[in-house]
C-alpha cells in the first residue's frame, strides 16, 4: 500500500484594509489550497472575490470559539495530504489572532508548517512610530479594567524595549489617561488607526497629548507604540564610593572615573568633580 505524502499548514497574512498589500503568493494558495480555514468565511469569500480569484478548495470556519474543535478535524486532512490554508480577517494569523494552537498542535505532531508573509498592523505602526523600535515586544491587548490595565502598565515603567499593542477605540482615552498615571506625562507614543485604510491616521506626541487628543473619540482598529522607557541616570555623588574603590587598587583617578561614568551613563567630568568634592569635604 502506497503511504500518502503528508500535507502541510499554510499561514497567510491578508490586507488589513489595502486590497492591493495581497501578494500573489496568497492569490495562489487561496485558489489551491484543499481546505481554507478562516476566521470569517464571509470576509475570506469577500476577499477572494475582490482578488478575483475562485477558491476551489473546502471553506471552513476557524474563529476563537471553534478554533480548539476545529484543529482534530484539520490535523487529520493534513495527515491525509491535504494542504490546510489559514487566514484571519486581516493580518497575520496567530498574532492576536487563531491560529497559534493550530501551528502548536502541528509541530506536536511534526506535519509540515509555512508561512506567507504579508501585512501586519504591528511592524507597520512601528515603521510610522517615529519612535526608536530597534527592540519591541508586543502586548496584545490591554486589560479592560483600569485597574488591571494600571497593574499592566506598571509592567512597562521601566521596559527599555518600545511596546506595540492593540486598544479598542472605545477604550483608548481611559487607556492613554492610565498610561500618563502610570508612565508620566511626557512619556511618548503614537496612536495608529486604520493602517492602510482610508481614513489612515498617525497621531504623534506625549502621553499627556495623546490623551487629550483622544477624549474626543477615535475610530477604527487602533494600535499603540509606546517609546521605551529612558534609564535613569545615576546621581554621580552616590558614585563616589565605586571610584575611590578603584583608586585603592591602583586605578588612576581619571581612568576609575571614565569607567564608572560609562557603566552608569553619567558625565567623566561631573564624576570627576564629585570625588574631589568629596574629598575636599573629607579634609575639612
Amino acid at each position: 500500500m502506497t503511504e500518502v505524502a503528508a500535507g502541510r499548514l499554510v499561514l497567510a497574512a491578508t490586507p488589513m484594509g489595502e486590497i492591493g498589500d495581497a501578494s500573489q503568493r496568497l492569490r495562489d494558495a487561496l485558489t489551491s489550497a484543499d481546505i481554507v480555514a478562516a476566521e470569517d468565511t464571509r470576509r475570506t469569500r469577500s476577499l477572494a472575490k475582490a482578488l478575483d480569484v475562485e477558491i476551489t478548495g473546502r471553506v471552513v470556519s476557524f474563529y476563537d470559539h471553534v478554533e480548539t474543535a476545529r484543529i482534530p478535524m484539520l490535523l487529520g486532512e493534513i495527515e491525509d495530504g491535504r494542504t490546510v490554508l489559514l487566514v484571519t480577517d486581516a493580518g497575520m494569523p496567530s498574532v492576536s489572532d487563531p491560529g497559534y494552537r493550530m501551528v502548536a498542535a502541528c509541530v506536536a505532531r511534526d506535519l509540515p508548517v509555512t508561512c506567507l508573509p504579508g501585512p501586519s498592523a504591528v511592524t507597520t505602526a512601528l515603521a510610522l512610530s517615529a519612535l526608536p523600535v530597534e527592540r519591541f515586544c508586543f502586548d496584545g491587548f490591554p486589560p479592560r479594567k483600569s485597574g488591571q490595565r494600571r497593574e499592566w502598565l506598571r509592567t512597562l515603567a521601566t521596559e527599555p524595549r518600545a511596546c506595540v499593542f492593540f486598544e479598542a477605540p472605545h477604550r483608548l482615552a481611559g487607556c492613554l489617561a492610565d498610561a500618563v498615571e502610570v508612565l508620566g506625562a511626557d512619556r511618548r507614543a503614537a496612536v495608529c488607526r486604520e493602517l492602510t485604510k482610508t481614513y489612515e491616521e498617525v497621531v504623534r506626541g506625549t502621553l499627556a497629548e495623546l490623551a487629550v487628543w483622544a477624549v474626543e473619540g477615535a475610530r477604527g482598529e487602533i494600535t499603540v507604540v509606546l517609546e521605551g522607557a529612558h534609564p535613569k541616570s545615576a546621581d554621580p555623588a552616590d558614585l563616589v564610593d565605586q571610584v575611590e574603590a578603584r583608586t585603592v587598587a591602583g586605578i588612576r583617578l581619571k581612568d576609575a572615573c571614565a569607567e564608572i561614568a560609562a557603566a552608569h551613563a553619567v558625565s567623566r567630568r561631573e564624576l570627576y568633580d564629585a570625588v574631589l568634592a568629596a574629598r575636599r569635604a573629607a579634609d575639612t
